[in-house]
């Protein structure tokens, strides 16, 4: 399998799909949302997507954000490893994984310990959530894959 394969049956998986517009849940409003997670131009309350556009849109957003993983990679990945590191970086942003220990420890070749730092990416609002403990779960199995 691909990385690009690996990093959008992990962000299928995790993120769902929602083909309205829905607003932002901590704001009640911007960003509005759609597909799997898109955000931006054109995406406002009331715009409803086709299955293949959502698709489509994920396709697109999965590959920049696997260039951008790529981008700060100093050592080879495998294709699991790219893809789950991908998926992580979907999740929280490529700022925050470009930053991240798991990004440090992996350049420097400390595979187990760069494994290991995507569990404690589990939380949102300071609260360990069930759903992002599992998701980083099924990304580091991946990435032992």
């Amino acid at each position: 399998m691909s990385a690009l394969a690996y990093a959008v049956s992990l962000v299928k998986k995790w993120e769902g799909c929602r083909l309205e517009a829905y607003p932002d849940p901590g704001s009640g409003g911007d960003p509005w949302t759609i597909g799997y997670g898109a955000t931006g131009p054109g995406i406002k309350k009331g715009v409803r997507w086709t299955q293949a556009q959502a698709d489509d849109r994920l396709a697109l957003d999965v590959d920049r954000f696997l260039k951008g993983v790529r981008s700060v990679l100093k050592r080879p990945a495998t294709d699991a490893q790219l893809g789950a590191m991908t998926s992580l970086a979907y999740n929280i942003g490529a700022s925050a994984f470009a930053k991240s220990t798991l990004l440090r420890k992996f350049n420097a070749g400390d595979i187990g310990a760069a494994a290991a730092e995507f569990l404690r990416w589990n939380r949102a609002g300071g609260k360990v959530m069930k759903g992002l403990a599992n998701r980083r779960a099924d990304e580091l199995e991946v990435f032992q894959s």
